[in-house]
């Protein structure tokens, strides 16, 4: 099998700049198989295939059997989905603001909270038709074109919808703005409400407490500058050390000791785990088919 390996960035049009961070594209075939693990984020995962199905050997709501997806729409979540190919894989990620939930796809991000659906059978049949659109495209620039036009006319359909509350909101860019250091009791002296009226309506609008949120802004923001540092390091960090006590002052945790029980709680492993795990993947993609 010839060996396919493509991947791209996408940034969103203008008008959906600040209710969708990026798009990532990937297209690999004759690659080896792998594991990958589906981080909690800040953000709602929106994923359409484009040749074969997505394979989740492990949601983040254990409850959930594992499952092959064609379309797929993830709540924010506290615990790694566990996604496996065969040595292919192909779609586009959107990832989203929980804010932009009612606007986009019209529900709030709390009614996919740490579960993953089929996003044709939560969104409609546009979802399907998108897809069939990412299939005829000629590359990555006329996909995310794609992507952009069918977000942009469901903005349209959706108009009418309640709108998140303005306190909400505050306290949700709060948190983000803030990596995760803002206390709760701050937040919700910031949006005049008590501290339990906050918890339970953000929880109900985004899908996790304020307090929960915090966590995985914190723990996204830490595993990224890790991630990058590998990338910095021509993937050799690990054999070189980390500088994990440094990472973790920087992202606001106690200590290292800290930083290592958070990725153990979200990621489901230590640090040193998780970069042996993820760059070990991107190493053997690399040198598969030779």
């Amino acid at each position: 099998m010839a060996l396919i390996d493509e991947s791209a960035r996408g940034t969103p049009h203008a008008a959906l700049s600040r209710d969708v961070a990026f798009y990532s594209g990937y297209r690999q075939a004759g690659i080896a198989p792998a594991q990958h693990r589906g981080l909690p984020s800040p953000y709602l995962t929106l994923i359409l295939t484009i040749d074969e199905p997505l394979s989740i050997a492990a949601h983040p709501d254990p409850g959930q059997a594992p499952g092959d997806f064609d379309t797929l729409l993830g709540g924010l979540h506290t615990s790694p989905a566990l996604i496996v190919h065969e040595g292919r894989q192909s779609g586009v990620q959107i990832m989203m603001s929980p804010l932009a939930a009612r606007e986009l796809l019209g529900m709030p991000a709390g009614a996919v909270a740490g579960i993953d659906v089929f996003a044709d059978e939560a969104l409609g049949r546009d979802v399907l038709e998108v897809r069939e659109r990412l299939r005829e495209a000629p590359d990555w620039p006329a996909r995310f074109a794609a992507v952009d036009a069918w977000l942009m006319r469901r903005r349209a359909a959706v108009d009418a919808r309640r709108p998140v509350s303005p306190e909400v909101t505050r306290a949700w860019r709060m948190l983000v703005a803030s990596g995760g250091a803002v206390q709760v009791p701050a937040l919700a002296a910031e949006v005049g409400w008590s501290t339990r009226h906050l918890a339970g309506r953000f929880g109900r609008e985004i899908g996790l407490t304020p307090k929960a949120a915090a966590r995985v802004v914190r723990f996204d923001r830490a595993r990224r500058t890790l991630a990058a540092r590998v990338r910095e390091a021509g993937y050799l960090a690990p054999s070189r050390g980390l500088g994990l006590a440094d990472l973790a002052v920087e992202h606001g945790y106690f200590d290292q000791a800290h930083l290592d029980r958070e990725f153990r709680a979200l990621a489901g492993c230590a640090p040193v785990a998780w970069v042996a795990e993820e760059f070990r993947n991107i190493q053997a993609q690399r040198h598969a088919g030779g």
